[in-house]
């Protein structure tokens, strides 16, 4: 079979979720008292959350959960094995949405709490691109898009362009957003605080000053008093635009090709 490491590297091996194995160590009866899988993805998923993707090890994860690095391989091969059940573990947080509302709330309501997930997991965004997002979580999530997008009226060749235009537009959103906010809590200030100084370097710069210049209106006529509040109208406003779309065209005939 080999080492953990070199199961690792098999290129075949493409998601935890599609490997019937069971780990290498595992198969033995004497596993390590206290431990399960659902322990260590919850203990990742906290490291990951105050420390971040980078700092992320196999070593610290062991040191947090008080046990020895080999501990851990009883329950997985890699440590993209734990990523990857961390991931799905977040897609847990986004309800379902609620079946006896339009297709407009219900849309709004994944949306908006994908965003919400991307938002508290920061390291989150960077792993959905990287893996297949076939947890079964990510798949309930994936099976709600797909069915809100179904009741839009679209043709059906029409419909993963829509799913595309709203959650790659989140997952972008969501993903800008999280930075901010981490980036906010690393300086040690609050959103607002951070924003105030970031722009006020950019007034100070002669040349800066000149190309924002012609922007000011539009972020003063967008509204709000804080960042959360200008953040949450743009977000709205480009949902509701997109459901605009999708109405649409929805509404013309499916012969659009």
């Amino acid at each position: 079979m080999g080492s953990a490491a070199d199961r690792g590297k098999d290129s075949s091996r493409v998601s935890v979720w599609l490997d019937r194995r069971t780990p290498a160590r595992a198969r033995k009866a004497d596993q390590p008292a206290g431990l399960d899988r659902e322990r260590i993805t919850a203990a990742s998923v906290r490291l990951l959350d105050a420390e971040g993707l980078a700092k992320f090890s196999m070593r610290r994860l062991a040191a947090e959960l008080d046990v020895t690095a080999m501990s851990l391989y009883w329950y997985v091969d890699t440590k993209d094995d734990l990523l990857e059940l961390a991931l799905d573990t977040v897609y847990e947080e986004i309800p379902a949405a609620r079946a006896d509302t339009d297709w407009r709330d219900r849309l709004r309501e994944l949306a908006s709490s994908y965003r919400g997930m991307l938002v508290a997991h920061p390291w989150a965004s960077a792993l959905a691109g990287r893996f297949l997002n076939v947890g079964p979580y990510a798949m309930l999530f994936s099976y709600a898009v797909q069915d809100v997008v179904r009741d839009t009226g679209l043709p059906m060749h029409c419909q993963t362009g829509a799913v595309s235009a709203v959650f790659q537009f989140v997952y972008g959103f969501g993903t800008m957003e999280g930075h901010f906010v981490q980036r906010s809590a690393q300086a040690g200030l609050s959103q607002d605080e951070y924003y105030g100084q970031a722009l006020g370097a950019v007034r100070a710069d002669p040349e800066l000053e000149k190309i924002i210049r012609p922007s000011e209106a539009i972020v003063k006529a967008r509204g709000g008093d804080t960042v959360e509040e200008m953040r949450e109208r743009d977000f709205r406003f480009a949902v509701d635009l997109l459901i605009a779309g999708i109405e649409a065209m929805g509404g013309r005939s499916g012969d659009q090709r």
